[in-house]
């Protein structure tokens, strides 16, 4: 602001007054325009992007679940089972998830549209094979995650699936560092693209995905706490205690039942030679409506 304008002077006698030495009107002039300049960049009450209201924290959306099993128990490790091969499971199953929910959004996340891999205020980067920086749109950093784990869990040296043969040394490592990739887009998608996820009515299926996942990673120590706080006020939503999903036995219903190594090598081993890219294939006619509205809302 510019002051009070009764304070001004009003005497013709004063106005008449020639300026100080020193002031030109060109002076003056620039100094009134740099405070209303300034006056002009200030707040005008609307919160910034990171502090809008978060849709997917909305407790209509947040209860949404495909399954009311309880993840909890379901990550734990069973017994008599090689840690590797159940990290290797959950891992390769969770990629391909992820990879999943992406691709029914993939269309509306362009080089235009999202011009960088940000999360809030966070935003990330990529790391070519050298240790270069490299920033990118965020398609363009989701196909370097998505290539790059295609690579390790379809390298027989990193992830065998002939029984009988052994998991390497810096596995556990590099299981973290796909959990930490895979976390990105995971959290990307809901801060970027959960309105169009919510209107292709597949918000159940992201929650449900992204609980099972940070419940999983934080049973075996996957992700930094520091690298997932971006997402806290999600996770401790939508990682609350459920009610159990028993079958008639008693037993869990859902993925995880019946484990064993030989059965989860062939698993892995199908899941490899069935993987998609992330490009998805042309939208089911029930959802070109949908679709349609969403781009002239953009």
């Amino acid at each position: 602001m510019l002051g009070d304008p009764s304070g001004l002077p009003t005497d013709r006698a004063l106005l008449s007054q020639p300026p100080k030495a020193g002031l030109s009107c060109k002076m003056v002039l620039q100094a009134v325009g740099k405070v209303l300049r300034k006056s002009k960049a200030k707040p005008n009450g609307k919160k910034p992007a990171a502090e809008e209201k978060k849709m997917y924290l909305e407790p209509e959306y947040a209860r949404s679940r495909i399954t009311d099993v309880g993840f909890k128990e379901l990550v734990v490790l069973p017994r008599e089972i090689d840690l590797n091969e159940w990290l290797a499971s959950n891992t390769t199953t969770f990629f391909h998830h992820v990879n999943l929910q992406y691709s029914t959004i993939s269309e509306f996340c362009t080089g235009e549209a999202c011009q960088t891999m940000a999360v809030c205020n966070t935003q990330y980067y990529w790391y070519d094979e050298r240790g270069k920086k490299v920033k990118c749109t965020a398609p363009q950093y989701v196909d370097f995650v998505m290539s790059s784990v295609q690579k390790l869990v379809t390298d027989e040296d990193v992830f065998p699936t002939k029984y009988g043969r052994e998991f390497p040394s810096s596995f556990e490592a590099l299981v973290k560092k796909i959990c930490k990739y895979l976390f990105h887009v995971l959290a990307h998608i809901y801060w970027s693209h959960f309105k169009e996820t919510l209107a292709l009515e597949l918000h159940g299926h992201l929650n449900t995905l992204y609980a099972h996942f940070i419940l999983f990673a934080r049973e075996f120590n996957l992700l930094d706490p520091k690298e997932t706080a971006v997402m806290d006020d999600l996770t401790e939503v939508l990682c609350s205690p459920t009610p159990r999903n028993v079958g008639a036995s008693g037993d869990w219903e859902g993925p995880g039942c019946g484990f064993s190594p030989r059965a989860s090598r062939e698993s892995r081993s199908c899941q490899q030679s069935d993987f998609s890219p992330v490009r998805p294939s042309p939208w089911p006619p029930e959802l070109k409506r949908t679709i349609c509205v969403l781009r002239r809302l953009r």
